[in-house]
């Protein structure tokens, strides 16, 4: 008896040790938290990326690093969420990049650079000529670029048949509506379209009440999920890629080691990979979902697509002004069709 209580009580001293010696890394507070805000809704892939990003940061740094993920516009919209992460007073976004403090920052928006996801991979990597652009560009105003989330390419959605979709010379016979960016309605026009800004919130209700007959700017996700009961009809052209921004205030990044820096620019890398397989997945899915809805869909080859893109990239010039000369000339020669 007497030898089990030793045995018992060398035990709780052996545990008490163990305790006192072992870090507790699961309840430790972690040295600095990052909030993360975003711009979509709590089930989109682009929210459960973001989950990735912080996961993958918090076991990395053993914890040090906590990354609060704020999702569906909870700190703000993208335009307000990009001027806290200059002032730094909002730490991480994944957000579209406004361009009220830099019009070049919509070069990530011009249409008809990129085909096809295979290029998609290569043109939106960590190191490519976009990727170092817009690095540069966000730096000039105190942000860093960490990756880019791809969420596919967009078409033209409408309440009525287009006219020759594939023949840019043509007038298409509708009015469109389109976002209020000069990459929109230049390519859009290039392609043989009538045009007109309607506010993201009032797309539904312009088409229903014929303000607009169409709709350029969205993906097949995005259109299958806002305007499928008002949707006649779904023109896959794949002129332009929806996309937006990793990126994490200039001031928070300055506190950060060089290797907690890295941890988390590969941890965004690695979701821009994932980004654009997920999103070749999502755009199959929702061409099929439109399908069963009773939307008319219409899929072109590479080669039947290739009029329009020579005729919109053509319109490339005409940004010159707005984006500089130096600029368009270096976006040419990355990206004019070969």
């Amino acid at each position: 008896m007497q030898k089990a209580k030793k045995f018992l009580t060398l035990l709780v001293l052996s545990a008490l040790v163990l305790f006192l010696i072992v870090p507790n890394t699961a309840s430790a507070a972690p040295e600095m938290t990052l909030r993360f805000a975003g711009q979509v809704p709590i089930e989109h892939t682009a929210t459960k990326l973001m989950h990735q990003v912080a996961d993958e940061v918090k076991e990395k740094t053993n914890g040090r690093i906590h990354i609060e993920v704020y999702p569906a516009n909870q700190l703000g919209d993208y335009t307000l969420v990009y001027e806290e992460l200059i002032r730094g007073t909002i730490e991480m976004a994944a957000i579209s990049v406004p361009s009220q403090f830099d019009p070049r920052l919509e070069v990530t928006y011009i249409n008809c650079f990129v085909r096809n996801f295979d290029e998609a991979k290569a043109v939106f990597a960590p190191g490519g000529w976009l990727f170092r652009k817009m690095d540069e560009l966000s730096a000039r105003l105190g942000v860093k670029l960490l990756g880019f989330q791809v969420e596919g390419f967009i078409g033209v959605g409408s309440t009525k048949a287009v006219n020759e979709p594939l023949n840019p010379d043509v007038n298409k016979g509708i009015l469109v509506r389109i976002p209020n960016m000069d990459v929109y309605k230049l390519g859009a026009e290039a392609m043989g379209y009538r045009t007109v800004t309607v506010p993201w919130a009032e797309v539904y209700t312009a088409l229903q009440t014929g303000v607009a007959e169409g709709v350029v700017g969205m993906t097949p996700t995005a259109a299958y999920t806002m305007l499928k009961d008002v949707l006649k009809y779904w023109y896959d052209l794949n002129y332009s890629v929806e996309n937006f921004n990793y990126m994490i205030s200039m001031k928070t990044w300055e506190k950060l080691s060089e290797a907690d820096r890295k941890i988390i620019a590969d941890a965004c890398a690695r979701v821009t990979d994932m980004s654009i397989e997920l999103a070749k997945q999502d755009q199959e899915k929702h061409l099929e979902l439109m399908r069963q809805a009773g939307i008319e869909v219409h899929t072109y080859t590479a080669e039947e697509l290739l009029p329009i893109f020579t005729k919109v990239s053509a319109t490339w010039d005409q940004l010159k002004d707005k984006f500089t000369p130096e600029l368009i000339n270096e976006f040419k020669k990355e990206y004019a069709p070969k």
